[in-house]
């Protein structure tokens, strides 16, 4: 089982040199500028309820916002802390309030859409530590961070090998339907030609309590692609596990879509 540990965690977690602090300034009130989405927790752990907002611009007629920015508004001195983010343009910008490090203190989860073809998102994680606010999981290092290879191989197959795990799982193409598999394989079920697929980018990060036990792991999905982007061959599921100190795989696992009995 390998480990992430605080040096080079992704997954909404860590930077690659270690947790990233952002200082934060008091601007305009939150009442003139646009809430994008708004929520309520008590995410400084001093038992009174604050308020986070996500505020940006949106772009005329367009659902593209611009200039996101995190702000958090403190329950006990209503003081407002602005969060900048590293991606801070998208679509449907969201928040999730949740405990994800075990501190009994709820952490905090930006998740946007990039609007590229692959689907893929930014995710940010922020948890309230040592009395500030740091950046405890970046999207683009969970990119960076997790490799992949995708081949075709005779007998309608497919391998996904996962650098990081060390694992290889084999996709059964035969679902795909005969129409598909004629393009690509003759009547011996041999490949015509070599063919390479890839792993898109992150493209969902959901927190998920699997032990039921207050504490949300982290579940991130990518799809796998095939011939072309939207020739999808299923997905990887990659569960994160905070072990006390650091992000850890608990376990991954690829899907496939189902075929009609028909």
């Amino acid at each position: 089982m390998n480990v992430y540990d605080i040096r080079m965690a992704p997954y909404w977690f860590y930077e690659s040199r270690g947790f990233v602090q952002h200082p934060y300034v008091f601007r305009q009130p939150v009442s003139s500028r646009a809430i994008i989405a708004s929520t309520r927790g008590d995410v400084t752990g001093d038992g009174i309820i604050d308020e986070v907002f996500l505020t940006g611009n949106q772009m005329p007629g367009s659902p593209l916002w611009r200039n996101i920015t995190l702000v958090i508004r403190d329950g006990r001195t209503h003081q407002e802390q602005q969060i900048q983010l590293q991606n801070n343009m998208g679509y449907n910008p969201s928040l999730f309030l949740g405990d994800m490090t075990g501190d009994k203190i709820e952490d905090v989860a930006v998740v946007i859409d990039t609007g590229g073809s692959g689907g893929a998102i930014y995710a940010y994680v922020f948890a309230y530590l040592n009395r500030q606010f740091r950046r405890i999981f970046n999207s683009d290092v969970l990119n960076d961070e997790l490799k992949y290879s995708v081949r075709y191989q005779n007998q309608y197959k497919a391998s996904v090998i996962s650098h990081q795990q060390n694992e290889t799982y084999i996709l059964d193409l035969t679902y795909k339907g005969r129409e598909y598999l004629n393009e690509i394989y003759n009547s011996q079920g041999v490949l015509k030609m070599p063919i390479e697929g890839w792993v898109n980018p992150l493209s969902g990060l959901y927190p998920v309590d699997f032990d039921r036990d207050g504490v949300y792991e982290l579940l991130a999905y990518q799809r796998i692609a095939g011939r072309y982007n939207a020739d999808s061959l299923g997905y990887v599921q990659t569960v994160l596990k905070w072990n006390g100190q650091r992000f850890m795989f608990n376990r991954q696992t690829v899907t496939i879509f189902g075929s009609d009995l028909s």
